[in-house]
């Protein structure tokens, strides 16, 4: 089978619906040959990355084999420096000598915490120009991506956690896309399965993001956002999860959600932080 790439795939609505609507179609295939055509493809958001290592985990598990065709250099080039292509076809690595990347990384569900820690600290929050923070703040922020890692594990019992970003200097607010992607449990699913009770997807990623809400027994929980959603709304930043078919979007200090019709069996979680931003930012005691 041959699937042909569109020609822009970016972080939002469009570019979300049109992997998932490569990954349903993948995860049909078993023992198959699947060629994907990057002919058309002329520029790609390339934390997107992520969501496409899901397309290859179940390319995987299904036993297929895979071939990139017709990849431009732009893309191939990009592709190399994030790690993805070095991860998957064993190419060989491109220096990013201008830092403009977030490594791509598949987690097995096995690694310790500690691992994931380093990489959001390393990878991410001492990017250069990241806002600059307390340091009790930083560790806050950091706590907070790290526990979207731990739920991807503990909640969603997916085996692997694809992350990846990409920074755009030359863009209004030089945005800094970090995606977090999973193919465990989605939020839809875990949540009506453990409060009996049947909410839509939005309305569970909504009461998903709301602090204190959990569907641990007995433990307090939640994933405790309510720190980088303040630091995002200062920052101008924007923050999505995707999950089942629920889309939503937290940007502006308002929050918009909308039923995609496409539906993806686990979870999209998109940070974007604004790297203009000159602002120094400390934790209220």
């Amino acid at each position: 089978m041959e699937i042909n790439l569109p020609r822009t795939i970016l972080s939002d609505e469009i570019g979300y619906s049109s992997l998932i609507t490569i990954f349903n179609l993948c995860e049909r295939k078993n023992n198959s040959n699947i060629f994907f055509n990057f002919n058309d493809l002329r520029f790609i958001e390339a934390n997107l990355c992520s969501i496409f290592g899901c397309i290859l985990e179940i390319l995987n598990k299904n036993k297929c084999t895979y071939h990139f065709i017709g990849m431009h250099d732009n893309i191939a080039v990009i592709l190399n420096k994030n790690n993805f292509l070095t991860h998957y076809l064993n190419a060989e690595k491109i220096e990013d000598d201008f830092n403009t990347t977030i490594k791509y990384e598949s987690f097995h569900n096995t690694r310790q915490d500690d691992f994931y820690e380093t990489y959001i600290y390393e990878e991410l929050i001492n990017k250069k120009d990241f806002p600059k923070m307390s340091e009790n703040l930083t560790i806050k922020i950091l706590e907070n991506i790290f526990e979207i890692f731990v739920n991807a594990k503990t909640h969603g019992k997916c085996e692997y956690i694809h992350a990846c970003g990409q920074l755009f200097p030359n863009q209004k607010n030089k945005p800094l896309n970090f995606t977090i992607v999973d193919l465990g449990i989605n939020i839809k699913e875990n949540v009506n399965v453990s409060k009996n009770i049947s909410l839509t997807a939005c309305e569970a990623i909504e009461w998903a993001m709301i602090e204190g809400n959990t569907t641990k027994v007995n433990e307090p929980g939640g994933l405790g956002l309510s720190v980088i959603f303040q630091f995002i709304a200062l920052n101008k930043g924007k923050f999505e999860v995707i999950s089942s078919n629920g889309y939503y979007n937290f940007s502006n200090g308002k929050i918009k959600t909308r039923t995609l019709e496409c539906e993806f069996p686990g979870t999209i979680i998109n940070f974007t932080f604004n790297l203009d931003d000159e602002n120094s930012y400390t934790l209220k005691e």
